[in-house]
């Protein structure tokens, strides 16, 4: 499966550089960021985060992207915390008033001192889990406050979860994305936050794919 997947993201890496794919990858920003154009060139961009910058989109579920842009245009100066760094960290940044992403894989997140930079508004977290996942999971409680948004997006998801439901705002969302994964429900479903699941179109791949949006329930 492995070498599957991997055989498909070289062949889509290498079309999105021929011809006439180059020109959806390089799709004007002033289309329609949920419309099939917009779809369609990201699957070019799979673990490109250069050109999924360039097309400004996160890689998360269609229908979830548009309700988080919609909460965060009407949240004005939003406060975001970000497990796992990726072309969403430079998406939240253009649309929220804070940012604070962490992230295990060096390299990786070295690639993002370029990416962000401009963005006086983020703030990147290294936290190996080479000796466990303590200084990852816990590294949101490095600040005081709450957060409008909590995204979990990288290692340890179900831990994440768990220590991100008291750092949530009232009237916040957590962001969880590829929550269709049997090894992430018994969290989802356990945890104090109510969740609206959202399947169907995703970016960058070309099957249906699950991104929930978390939220506290009524008092």
């Amino acid at each position: 499966m492995h070498i599957i997947k991997r055989r498909y993201v070289d062949t889509m890496q290498g079309l999105g550089g021929l011809g006439p794919f180059a020109d959806d990858v390089d799709a004007p920003r002033e289309s329609d960021p949920y419309g099939w154009s917009r779809w369609f060139a990201s699957l070019f961009a799979i673990y490109e985060t250069d050109r999924m910058i360039t097309l400004d989109l996160p890689w998360w579920n269609v229908a979830a992207t548009r309700e988080i842009a919609d909460f965060l245009g009407a949240r004005g100066n939003a406060r975001v915390f970000e497990y796992g760094s990726g072309a969403s960290t430079v998406w939240l940044a253009q649309r929220c008033g804070e940012i604070v992403t962490v992230e295990h894989d060096k390299p990786w997140l070295d690639k993002f001192q370029r990416q962000t930079k401009g963005h006086d508004n983020v703030s990147l977290l290294y936290r190996p889990i080479d000796n466990g996942p303590d200084a990852y999971v816990k590294a949101i409680d490095e600040f005081d406050g709450e957060f409008d948004m909590i995204v979990i997006d990288g290692r340890h998801r179900s831990s994440c979860l768990k220590q991100a439901e008291s750092r949530l705002k009232r009237g916040g969302i957590v962001v969880f994305d590829d929550s269709g994964r049997s090894r992430y429900r018994g969290a989802i479903e356990g945890s104090a936050l109510k969740e609206t699941r959202h399947f169907g179109r995703s970016y960058c791949v070309p099957y249906p794919d699950y991104t929930s949006l978390l939220r506290h329930g009524e008092r």
